[in-house]
């Protein structure tokens, strides 16, 4: 497991190169830089704008500005935002807590419901329940993101039950730590649900087809022939066994919640790095846009690992030794 581990993340250096590289090109042949805003604006001297783009090195091959960009971001540099005025590691490390607490309480959400809903449509096959559990999910695959979010806007607005955007309320501060623990819940909890709703429609649907798939297994006719009681059947052998798909897409889960939450974040005003990363591309931050397109696949790459290094938990007969 170790070697298989090793050789895993040895594959990252050439597969994040290749996506960078296309990554860079593509921001580079995008119509447009950062110094359009600039541009337009009668009143700044030709003279000023040059002295721009030397020191930001726009007037530079795409090559040689992606070699410099690679040598500083192997160093550890991710440069400097040309929005924010400070340096990327440090406006990352504001946004990424957020967002990583979003993407986390999402996936558990989604799992909660996806999997006893799956469970459960699947052992009462062609139910009402059935049917509505099919039905809402359904329904849930076909409503967009942002839509959902703007609802979910327009309804804490409308009710006050939930605020309608922000990491936390004004007084924050003075809160207890209780409270401060409690106010962020409470921010968390609209943008959790729009986020995980359309992975746990997603889940649901696998899991029921999967605990349909088992159930028809000749070891869970024998294991009836035998008189074993129809709930340990279902809940330690069939679910164990249905559940694997599953945990083979959670790296897949878990790098999508972060494209999900650009809109989401955007919509909801929710300060993540879903929000940094659109307003970075409408501005034209290339070190901004690179450093966040690099987390990304790295959160694909290592969600991917965890998922085999689960499956291989949780499935005895999988073994990565050989």
């Amino acid at each position: 497991m170790k070697t298989y581990i090793l050789r895993r993340l040895l594959l990252m250096i050439p597969m994040l190169l290749g996506v960078s590289l296309l990554v860079f090109v593509l921001v580079y042949i995008s119509p447009g830089n950062y110094l359009d805003a600039l541009k337009a604006q009668r009143d700044i001297p030709a003279e000023f704008i040059a002295k721009k783009e030397r020191e930001l090195g726009l007037d530079r091959p795409w090559y040689v500005q992606y070699v410099s960009w690679l040598g500083r971001t192997v160093r550890g540099d991710f440069g400097e935002s040309w929005s924010y005025r400070i340096p990327v590691a440090e406006l990352l490390a504001q946004r990424a807590p957020a967002t990583l607490a979003l993407s986390l309480t999402s996936l558990v959400f989604a799992w909660a419901i996806a999997v006893p809903l799956g469970v459960f449509a699947a052992v009462y096959r062609n139910s009402i329940f059935d049917k509505l559990s099919a039905l809402s999910a359904y329904a849930a695959l076909s409503i967009p993101e942002f839509f959902l979010a703007l609802l979910a806007v327009i309804f804490a607005s409308q009710w006050g039950v939930f605020p309608t955007g922000g990491l936390s309320s004004i007084d924050h501060d003075y809160l207890s730590p209780v409270g401060q623990l409690w106010d962020y819940v409470h921010h968390l909890i609209l943008p959790t649900i729009v986020l995980g709703i359309g992975g746990a429609a997603g889940l649901m649907r696998v899991m029921r087809t999967n605990m349909l798939d088992v159930i028809q297994s000749e070891y869970v006719m024998t294991a009836r022939a035998k008189g074993v009681p129809e709930n340990v059947i279902m809940f330690r052998h069939v679910l164990r066994n249905a559940i694997n798909p599953l945990v083979t897409s959670l790296g897949f889960a878990f790098s999508g919640l972060l494209s999900g939450a650009v809109l989401v974040e955007n919509v909801m005003n929710y300060p993540g790095l879903g929000q940094l990363i659109f307003q970075a591309f409408m501005r034209k931050d290339r070190d901004v846009v690179m450093a966040a397109v690099i987390i990304g696949s790295s959160m694909l790459i290592i969600g991917n690992l965890i998922a085999d290094i689960l499956l291989a938990w949780v499935d005895p007969r999988i073994r990565y030794d050989k």
